[in-house]
């Protein structure tokens, strides 16, 4: 039986409040259910579990709802080919059926989620086992299908391979690459991706780890040893030095000289090295003409040829709700900590600005909110009186969790992370099974609780990282 688990935030900041509120009542509007199961779709008219976006969202999720969180992971799993290729996308329909789509890979938010959810379970060994079997299987099909040329660098051969629709810098690349062999045609793909690079990083990263979990050493090196070839091969081959950045080929081996947001997505999967990632927030990320806008992370450089403030599904320049939810394991797994917490109060800002709206995509210059058809993503007038997209989960979570990772508790790896963020008076619990972990702060002192325990007392703007019993294993500076 799934340990139950229980959130509840309460802060003297109304707007706050009322954004918090707001979120985690859209996100029950995503609940589903998928022939018997229950799961947390997309929202904000994409009616699907997506592999970019909701095992993610669904580890997210599970501080609310164990059941959904860990569905979004089993039905990728249980519905994962015999040649190794997983969905990207799942469909469940009226009459009960679900469609497993495999005609692009929709990105790849899932390994680090889905062994997170290991813990979150209760550390259930048959699903361990499981996910090895599925990430193993998986990183095989990429290195037997996606290298066509034999230069060792695994391809993107569509758009949605990584999720970037209507992106310039694709060009007359397809929106789907149907079977297993490359698209012809196209003057961009099979493009040498730093994205697919880094879905095997990922998954032998994963499976390095889950060797020390089940005391393989010998497996453990394997994968590591196998994750650092790949981690190296994308810094010799698609890291400029010069600039500071990775960079895509296209299918002559061309530089596709589009400077784009991609490394923080590559720090999310970690197949970065510290030196890289550290050049390419502080050159980059950072720097208000590129990425550090007055909303920032937009898709595309803002003075890049290939920006465009597009309102519609578009991920050559808009700020994505997407974006925000992974950066905050691309930013933390790089010590990036106070930037998490910068990100997140101007998301907050933007989103309650603009009335509360969780859309998909924000205008990276004034932070207003993208008004679109929810079914098609065309641009609808702000003052319209038509349904527009709201309820867009990425954008929904990304609130919840950075609200989490500021001035609550979650649970990483099977340590619980107390953030006692500064601001107004609050207080946040976090029901996990048995366990009962509280923060109570008045804004500049904060007490921590784990199990009715305290643990500390003491100033705000840090984060206890601590065992399930609460023993403080050490503090991290998140302001």
């Amino acid at each position: 039986m799934l340990p139950h688990t229980r959130v509840e935030f309460h802060t003297q900041d109304e707007q706050l409040q009322r954004l918090y509120n707001t979120a985690v009542q859209k996100c029950r509007n995503n609940l589903n259910t998928f022939a018997g199961d229950q799961v947390l779709v997309e929202g904000g008219g994409y009616e699907k579990i997506w592999l970019e976006t909701q095992p993610m969202g669904g580890e997210m999720y599970a501080k609310h709802n164990m059941t959904a969180a860990l569905n979004n992971h089993l039905l990728f799993m249980r519905h994962q080919r015999e040649d190794g290729r997983l969905a990207g996308s799942i469909q469940g329909f009226p009459d009960g059926t679900v469609e497993a789509q495999f005609n692009k890979f929709q990105g790849f938010c899932f390994p680090w989620s889905a062994l997170n959810m290991y813990y979150w379970i209760g550390e259930d060994r048959q699903y361990l086992d499981q996910l090895a079997d599925c990430l193993e299987r998986f990183d095989a099909y990429l290195w037997a299908v996606r290298d066509s040329n034999g230069d060792g660098i695994l391809e993107s051969w569509c758009k949605y391979d990584t999720g970037e629709d209507n992106a310039v810098r694709y060009g007359d690349a397809p929106n789907y690459a149907i079977g297993e062999v490359p698209p012809e045609g196209s003057s961009v793909v099979p493009m040498a991706s730093m994205d697919v690079m880094s879905f095997s990083y990922a998954c032998r990263d994963t499976l390095s780890e889950i060797g020390l979990i089940r005391g393989d050493m010998a497996a453990a090196k394997k994968w590591r040893a196998a994750a650092d070839e790949v981690a190296n091969t994308i810094g010799q081959e698609l890291w400029d030095d010069a600039r500071g950045a990775l960079f895509d080929k296209d299918k002559h081996g061309h530089v596709i000289d589009v400077l784009c947001h991609n490394t923080l997505r590559c720090m999310y999967w970690g197949s970065v090295s510290p030196y890289m990632a550290d050049r390419f927030v502080k050159e980059h990320l950072l720097n208000p003409e590129e990425f550090w806008t007055p909303c920032p992370l937009p898709s595309v450089a803002a003075n890049d040829p290939a920006f465009r403030n597009a309102v519609e599904n578009n991920w050559s320049g808009q700020c994505e709700g997407l974006t925000y939810q992974r950066a905050i394991l691309a930013l933390e797994r790089y010590g990036y900590e106070k930037l998490v917490t910068q990100l997140g109060k101007k998301l907050f800002d933007v989103v309650s600005k603009g009335g509360l709206l969780f859309v998909q995509q924000f205008d990276p210059l004034t932070g207003a909110p993208s008004i679109v058809d929810p079914e098609t993503k065309e641009p609808l007038p702000p003052d319209t009186d038509k349904e527009f997209q709201d309820s867009y989960g990425p954008t929904l979570l990304s609130v919840l969790e950075y609200i989490a990772h500021i001035w609550g508790v979650t649970m990483v790896r099977g340590q619980i992370w107390f953030s006692l963020g500064s601001g107004s008076p609050y207080t946040y619990e976090q029901v996990w099974g048995e366990h009962r972990y509280r923060v109570d702060s008045d804004g500049k002192t904060a007490r921590a609780f784990a199990d009715g325990r305290e643990v500390y007392c003491g100033e705000c703007s840090v984060r206890l990282v601590t065992t399930r019993d609460g023993k403080i294993l050490y503090k991290v500076e998140i302001e």
